[in-house]
């Protein structure tokens, strides 16, 4: 796998060369350093590390580890490619080009705490006619078992999830802005950072 970190803009509409008009979601690239080289002989896997951005501070671990280099996020992708680069080497847009077949993965949008019509899509009770079930779960198990079976469908946290999607297309780069524009909905709310990969 080769990939990049990326930053999410905004959900915009791209006009294809065959004049069809899509739903695209605009990534930022900003240029990628490769801030750790892991190998199989030394970490048990192939891998890469990769940094986009700075930060003003960064904390004692966090000089350490990057000593030179300047990185507000880092993220790993692995890779069995790791012989023709070297800590420190910068990744651009040029790794991608429009119609590439690419994955994407980043955190969804957190919702909070919601209840079981918002987070599982249950029906709601009768609304009417004397009825105080409207929003509420209703049973969560048989009598016999005197616990919550494991799995149990039922109100709380909500979103803040790391998704994956696969098969995204590329349709559109703009190289001096440094963007690109992805068909299709990205997880992950505006600002945030996603991983943008395709497979070798």
């Amino acid at each position: 796998m080769v990939g990049l970190i990326a930053q999410k803009l905004n959900v915009s509409q791209v006009v294809l060369k065959n004049g069809d008009i899509v739903a695209a979601t605009w990534l930022k690239i900003k240029p990628n350093l490769i801030t750790q080289i892991k190998s199989k002989a030394k970490d048990g896997y192939n891998a890469l590390q990769l940094g986009s951005g700075a930060k003003k501070r960064y904390n004692r671990p966090e000089k350490g580890h990057l000593k030179e280099l300047d990185a507000r996020v880092m993220q790993e992708i692995k890779t069995d490619n790791i012989g023709s680069v070297s800590r420190g080497d910068k990744l651009d847009l040029s790794l991608f080009s429009v119609g590439d077949k690419v994955i994407i993965s980043g955190i969804s949008k957190g919702k909070g705490f919601a209840g079981t019509i918002k987070r599982h899509s249950f029906k709601s009770g009768p609304s009417g006619h004397g009825h105080d079930h409207h929003r509420q779960p209703g049973s969560i198990g048989p009598m016999g078992i005197a616990r919550v079976l494991p799995g149990k469908r039922m109100s709380g946290h909500m979103g803040s999830d790391r998704i994956t999607i696969k098969n995204l297309q590329i349709v559109a780069i703009d190289k001096s802005g440094q963007k690109l524009a992805v068909k299709g909905s990205v997880p992950g709310i505006r600002n945030s950072w996603v991983l943008i990969s395709k497979h070798e």
